[in-house]
């Protein structure tokens, strides 16, 4: 505790790879700044940033100070929290991690629903790709992570895994529409608009493509799955996307198929927190309401 507010400077100059910058940001001096890191080194006994011609960064000894002081926070998080629970009152504060599907539908939802049986809890939800949602967790950024096709799965505690067939997008009069499922063939001989390669739906489809006989030729790529969606709109084309993010019902031009397991198998959602990491009170019983709504959403 003694050390709180310093660490908090440390991790500002960290993130902003300066203590000018720093500096600014927080509305204090930068010498104040500078003097207040180098008490701290020197009662610390060593030196924690690595000074560059043109900013700062961290040194060995300074990332494992962070990743000290960043379980220290959650625990101290998690404490508040169960403090908070004595009194009958949840409070506390959940950050998640997301893929972009989650995002229109399911993720406000679900957290509105929590919200109101928990009206002391805020939230932040971030939309991450995969590769950074893992990062999140690993440095204590978010609580939890909710996304599809996770890369690495390492030091990562998994709570809920569903499944999910990529389905393909296209305006209702269009001539797929008519199948109840389509073949990945059909959609790459039409134009096709596809997810950039930070997506698992990318990643699936590149690996289907390349066991196929039609290669991807993307008449545009995209990291925003509402452009690819709205686009559809616009031209006689088809999109991909998990069923998760999708509402039809609310969409009177567009409709969705799966496409075969013959030729892409069905990826995985994963609700996931870091190993070994106690969460706070409010952080663990929403990664258990996701948990149960999610099941209601596995498609396979």
């Amino acid at each position: 505790m003694k050390h709180l507010q310093t660490f908090r400077f440390i991790e500002a100059v960290s993130r902003a790879g300066s203590i000018r910058k720093a500096a600014d940001d927080m509305n204090i001096t930068a010498s104040a700044l500078n003097r207040r890191i180098q008490r701290f080194e020197e009662e610390f006994g060593v030196e924690i940033f690595e000074r560059l011609p043109r900013g700062v960064r961290l040194n060995p000894a300074g990332e494992l100070l962070m990743q000290h002081f960043l379980m220290q926070e959650s625990d101290l998080r998690r404490v508040r929290s169960q403090v908070a629970d004595l009194s009958g009152e949840r409070r506390g504060h959940v950050t998640v991690a997301c893929s972009q599907a989650l995002i229109p539908y399911f993720m406000p939802a679900h957290t509105a629903a929590y919200r109101r049986d928990h009206p002391g809890v805020s939230f932040s939800v971030q939309v991450r790709d995969r590769e950074d949602a893992e990062r999140d967790l690993a440095e204590f950024r978010s609580d939890l992570a909710l996304v599809f096709e996770p890369v690495h799965m390492v030091d990562l505690d998994v709570l809920m895994r569903i499944p999910q067939v990529i389905h393909a997008i296209m305006k209702r009069d269009h001539p797929l529409a008519s199948k109840p499922e389509v073949r990945l063939r059909d959609c790459l001989d039409q134009p096709h608009v596809i997810p950039s390669r930070r997506y698992g739906v990318r990643a699936m489809l590149d690996d289907a493509a390349a066991r196929g006989s039609r290669p991807l030729r993307p008449i545009a790529t995209s990291d925003s799955f509402e452009f690819m969606r709205h686009y559809v709109l616009h031209e006689d084309a088809i999109a991909f996307q998990i069923p998760i993010g999708l509402d039809m019902e609310h969409c009177a031009e567009l409709t969705s198929r799966p496409l075969s397991l013959r030729d892409v198998a069905a990826g995985s959602l994963v609700l996931c927190q870091l190993r070994g990491r106690t969460l706070p009170v409010a952080s663990a019983r929403f990664g258990l309401a996701l948990s149960t709504a999610l099941e209601q959403f596995s498609d396979v």
